[in-house]
């Protein structure tokens, strides 16, 4: 069974976000594996050590990301791939630089985090989905996989508080939710054979892809710390001096009227 994993580095999570000249200063930050993508990674292992086969941890990102990648490979993934990252790159390319990556190989199933930490959007697995016209289900806490010719894999997900089963035919993507599994520390053991494992470096061109192909949808400005937070105000009187008084305060205070 080959199993595929999209791999994200993000910040620590107990890392301060600083932002400096519009963007996010990443100076003396620590970067891990995308929390979310820890359970994608340990699920994909535990999958190939039930029914064999090999795991594949894929990730656009700069070389910074190797780290991450070599993280994944001491857990037990068995290959790691980096694509280089297009200046501006935004979700949609990210997505077509994943698509065409997978369309150069055989797989079974397709592992995602539900969403990663930092921009949070939980769009980049759905749109490769979409893009290889491939079943998927989002936000998965159990999985069970047959994976026989024309194999299946009965899907639990977390649908706004409740369980929802969903049963797909292979190949398919899904993402990983908090409560798929507990995710494996890189033992000493691993970190060492992580070396000898193969590790690819592609490009865009590599993978076939035109500039054209590769223009964003979307272009970030700027980024800004929200304000901060002020102390609330207690709105006096009956309930028709209330909501006069709070018509006022969105009006003139907040503007947002």
């Amino acid at each position: 069974m080959n199993v595929v994993v999209l791999l994200k580095q993000t910040f620590d999570t107990e890392e301060k976000v600083r932002v400096r000249d519009d963007a996010v200063d990443e100076d003396g930050v620590k970067f891990v594996i995308n929390p979310y993508d820890e359970y994608a990674v340990e699920e994909a292992i535990r999958l190939r050590d039930a029914h064999s086969g090999q795991v594949t941890v894929v990730s656009v990102g700069t070389e910074r990301c190797a780290e991450a990648l070599r993280t994944a490979l001491a857990m037990g993934a068995d290959e790691a791939v980096l694509i280089g990252e297009p200046d501006g790159a935004d979700e949609a390319v990210i997505a077509k630089l994943l698509a065409a990556y997978l369309r150069s190989r055989p797989f079974d199933l397709v592992i995602a985090g539900h969403f990663s930490v930092d921009r949070g959007s939980g769009q980049v697995a759905l749109r490769v989905a979409e893009l290889l016209d491939l079943p998927h289900a989002g936000a998965i806490t159990k999985l069970t996989v047959d994976p026989a010719p024309g194999g299946r894999a009965v899907a639990v997900r977390d649908a706004e508080g409740d369980d929802e089963t969903v049963e797909l035919s292979l190949p398919a993507l899904i993402t990983a939710q908090q409560g798929l599994n507990e995710p494996r520390y890189p033992t000493l053991p691993g970190i060492m054979k992580a070396k000898k494992k193969p590790f690819s470096r592609l490009s865009a061109a590599d993978l076939g892809l035109s500039e054209n192909e590769l223009a964003p949808y979307t272009q970030t400005i700027g980024i800004r710390l929200p304000a901060p937070r002020q102390a609330g105000r207690l709105l006096g009187g009956e309930t028709p001096d209330r909501v006069r008084s709070l018509l006022q305060a969105l009006r003139e205070d907040a503007k947002v009227l």
